[in-house]
This record gives structure tokens, C-alpha cells and sequence, in this order.
């Protein structure tokens, strides 16, 4: 356990879960063999009902209940934490999560959003506090993180206290160099999108670069 649960195999972790083994079977083995008769797939293993799991040598009752308790705690957690994962499919969305992130806000502030390929929410990160300027903004900052974890795809969003949420010639060399950088390492920029401060007479103040066209495209590839 020196480098934690996620250097663990499948058949070690369930062994951890089991506890104990059985006369003449160590407790890695009967996790492997647990396997094993699930064809090595920990999906299915999670699916299988408790008088499946009593079927198999070794499993009594009680430790295939545990079992089960185990795989729905999992499976909860699982939901729980897709709950919070808020789709961004639409710059509204994006807007509307913006907005509540940056309410306080009164210095110019450049987030990135990480997304999973369905475009739900990762995380969202701060790069920048102060002035957004291109050469404050490191493509090297921005997808440091996406590609730690793999995401299919990011989201660049920063606000106009001023209140206008046109985008400046600066703001559009920044999505240029952005989208170019992640085009290079496979991690596609959808949108930037420009939050101004709410305003009582609409429900957001924004400005998205892909409803307004201006994202870059990919060159042609023959």
C-alpha cells in the first residue's frame, strides 16, 4: 500500500475487500479466481447478485453481502459525484455556471474548464488574476491539467468587468494560439466565452466565440 489504492490491481483490491482467504487459498488468489469467473470484467463482478456470488468456492454469505455493499457504495458515489458534473453543451450553460463563479468578481479572471468526452464539468481552474494578456496566458498553464487527466476536450471562459463583453483583438489571438496548441495535442478548445457582470434586464451578460463564429477551424487535412 506504499503508493496508495490506485497502484493496486483489481484482484489486490478486492483481495483488501475480502479480507481472508480459504484453507489452502491465499486471499489474492481467491480474488483472482473471483475474477476470473466474471472474465477478468470487475463490471460484471459489481453486477453479479449475492446468490451468484455464494456460488463460487470460498464465498460464503457474508463476505458476498459485503461484496455487494461494497460494489453500491461504489456505484453511489459513482452517480453522486455525475451529479455534480453539470453538462456544458451550450454556451448558456456555460454562461450560467460562469456567472456564479465570478459574481465577486473585480479583476479580470482567465478559467479553464476540463471536460469529459459527454462535456460534462471536470473541474474548472484559475490561470490568471489581473489584466488577461496573451502573454500571461502559457498554452503550457491551460492544458497542463487536461492532460493529466485525459479530458477529450476543454473550454477557455474570462470575464469583462466593464461590463463589455466584446471581444478584444487580444482576446482573439489568445483563442488562436489556444486552439492551435490543442489541436497539436489532441485536446480540442470548443468555445471561449466572455462573462460580463449580471445586469437586471437578462439573465446573463456573455459573449461566446462559437455562437458568434469566431472560433478557429482546423486546417484541411489531405
Amino acid at each position: 500500500m506504499q503508493f496508495g489504492a490506485e497502484a493496486l490491481s483489481d484482484a489486490e483490491l478486492l483481495a483488501v475487500l475480502l479480507r481472508t482467504g480459504t484453507k489452502g487459498t491465499p486471499v489474492v488468489e481467491m480474488a483472482k479466481h473471483l475474477l476470473e469467473r466474471f472474465d477478468g470484467n470487475v463490471l460484471r463482478l459489481c453486477d453479479a447478485t449475492v446468490n451468484e456470488l455464494c456460488e463460487i468456492p470460498g464465498m460464503g454469505l457474508a463476505k458476498s453481502l459485503e461484496l455487494e455493499a461494497a460494489f453500491a457504495l461504489s456505484k453511489r458515489l459513482a452517480r453522486r459525484r455525475m451529479a455534480l458534473r453539470p453538462e456544458m453543451k451550450s454556451p448558456q450553460s456555460i454562461a450560467d455556471y460562469m456567472q456564479r463563479l465570478m459574481l465577486d468578481a473585480n479583476q479580470e479572471c482567465f478559467y479553464v474548464l476540463l471536460l469529459d468526452t459527454k462535456l460534462c464539468l471536470m473541474r474548472s481552474e484559475q490561470v490568471t488574476i489581473g489584466l488577461v494578456d496573451r502573454s500571461l496566458v502559457h498554452a503550457r498553464e491551460v492544458f497542463r491539467n487536461a492532460i493529466r487527466e485525459a479530458c477529450s476536450s476543454i473550454i477557455i471562459c474570462h470575464n469583462h468587468p466593464s461590463g463589455d463583453v466584446v471581444p478584444s483583438a487580444n482576446d482573439i489571438r489568445i483563442t488562436k494560439m489556444l486552439f492551435d496548441a490543442g489541436e497539436i495535442i489532441g485536446i480540442r478548445l470548443l468555445d471561449h466565452l466572455i462573462i460580463g457582470p449580471q445586469k437586471s434586464n437578462q439573465s446573463n451578460n456573455y459573449f461566446s466565440f462559437r455562437e458568434n463564429q469566431l472560433m478557429p477551424t482546423s486546417p484541411i487535412k489531405n
